[in-house]
């Protein structure tokens, strides 16, 4: 498939000025002085005209979005091209790729193409056991144990049943790991309910101790 050709800066522009509430030419005089080597100090303060007076707090601001955005569309052609040496990439591929719009979610949709090393969920797969997986995921009530007996093939590495279940899950695994959007969710879930908490460690009893040297580093 072709991939629509995109004005990659305009898009970048109009991203910012958006953000910032600003002019488009505003955005557009300020990106084309920083990239000309003018600080944000120097263009707020001598500058004023050609931007249209943004200040201080909206240039650095700029500078930082410009940064990320323009590191977030390398990223997006890269992954682009590298789905698509793999022949892998279609529409509904590219349309969640072109509408990712933080790094975060653009490697959460790359991470089931991204080139690896062979994983313990390849080898279950090679083992032919990627129906039981779909076979426990779409049934729930199954009994584990009674799918898995069916699966059993020891000239493919499969001797028993608990070795076709260990499979199975090592395959779910990875399929839930890479779920970009489940991926998405548990991260805003983390983000927003998560908590980090800290406990003092006990020195030890014996005066001098590895246990007491070690909690006295954090003792003030």
């Amino acid at each position: 498939m072709s991939t629509p050709i995109v004005d990659v800066a305009g898009k970048i522009n109009k991203t910012i000025a958006q953000e910032l509430g600003a002019e488009l030419w505003q955005v557009e005089a300020a990106v084309a002085l920083l990239d000309g080597g003018a600080t944000v100090p120097f263009i707020a303060r001598y500058r004023k005209e050609a931007t249209g007076s943004l200040d201080d707090a909206q240039l650095r601001l700029l500078t930082e979005r410009l940064d990320y955005l323009r590191e977030l569309e390398e990223r997006r052609a890269a992954i682009i091209e590298s789905v698509r040496g793999q022949g892998k990439l279609t529409d509904a591929l590219a349309g969640q790729i072109s509408a990712a719009e933080t790094k975060a979610r653009l490697e959460d949709i790359y991470l089931p193409f991204k080139p690896k090393r062979r994983t313990k969920a390849q080898i279950a797969r090679e083992a032919g056991l990627e129906p039981l997986a779909d076979l426990l995921i779409r049934d729930p009530n199954r009994d584990p144990a009674t799918a898995a007996a069916g699966f059993v093939d020891a000239e493919r590495g499969v001797p028993d049943a608990a070795h076709a279940l260990t499979g199975a899950r090592a395959i779910l695994a990875e399929r839930f790991g890479e779920d970009a959007d489940l991926v998405g969710e548990l991260r805003e879930l983390l983000w927003s309910r998560g908590r980090l908490t800290s406990t003092v460690r006990s020195a030890g009893s014996g005066a001098g101790s590895p246990d007491e040297r070690h909690a006295a580093k954090f003792a003030h």
